[in-house]
């Protein structure tokens, strides 16, 4: 469920992406801001003006396609999953220890509560599919060597 619902958010950012396009969006982050009340002079308020401030057509676009690209896979998995296939816990161990180096790099920039928790999740996950890999090609290995029935 855990996929599925990553996957249905990541595809909802891309939809919002897509929404996006040829649209001012510094003026829709400016209303977003005033709506909840947010001070725009605040340090992250300006950050997500300057964000928006830099979003153009093409950046948008490619964001909707990573995002799609991304979503779709997620749900692909959680379909797999779900079904208990073998190839699902390989794109979910395939997928889950290709961002390791990316959260190492940022834990080496500075470390802070957020950084750690998403690699300790991240690293807990991708060691649970190892370990899950493995019992599975042994049991696999087990009904192989089996004798037949008869």
């Amino acid at each position: 469920m855990f996929e599925f619902g990553k996957g249905v958010f990541v595809m909802a950012m891309g939809l919002c992406a897509l929404l996006l396009v040829h649209k001012d969006a510094w003026l829709l982050a400016e209303s977003l801001l005033a709506l909840f009340h947010i001070n725009p002079d605040r340090r992250y308020a300006q950050l997500f003006l300057d964000f928006a401030d830099s979003a153009t057509d093409k950046r948008l676009w490619t964001a909707a396609s990573v995002a799609f690209t991304y979503g779709g896979l997620r749900l692909i998995e959680a379909y797999g999953l779900w079904r208990q296939r073998a190839w699902a816990e390989w794109i979910a161990f395939i997928s889950g220890t290709v961002f390791l180096p990316l959260e190492i790099r940022e834990l080496s920039r500075g470390i802070t509560v957020l950084r750690v928790v998403l690699f300790l999740g991240n690293l807990i996950v991708v060691t649970y599919m190892y370990f899950l890999l493995r019992y599975n090609h042994r049991e696999r290995q087990k009904v192989r060597a089996a004798p037949p029935f008869g």
